[in-house]
């Protein structure tokens, strides 16, 4: 399944969630470092809900981007 991903950039480092599976988060100094934590952390998410016996959420969020 694919997720849609939010990066948000702060003063000091990149933090990112999955709108679609709360909890999911991660944060790292780099936007690549980031994609890698946020990577690893929806694959154990996922697999901790599997294991606990929970339903895996379907993937409903939608990406845009609009001029302003």
């Amino acid at each position: 399944m694919r997720y849609a991903v939010i990066f948000e950039k702060s003063e000091t480092s990149y933090g990112a969630y999955v709108p679609d599976v709360p909890g999911c988060v991660a944060s790292g100094e780099s936007l690549a470092e980031a994609k890698t934590l946020i990577t690893e952390a929806l694959k154990r998410h996922i697999a901790e809900m599997k294991a606990q016996g929970l339903k895996t959420p379907e993937p409903s969020s939608v990406v845009g981007y609009i001029e302003a």
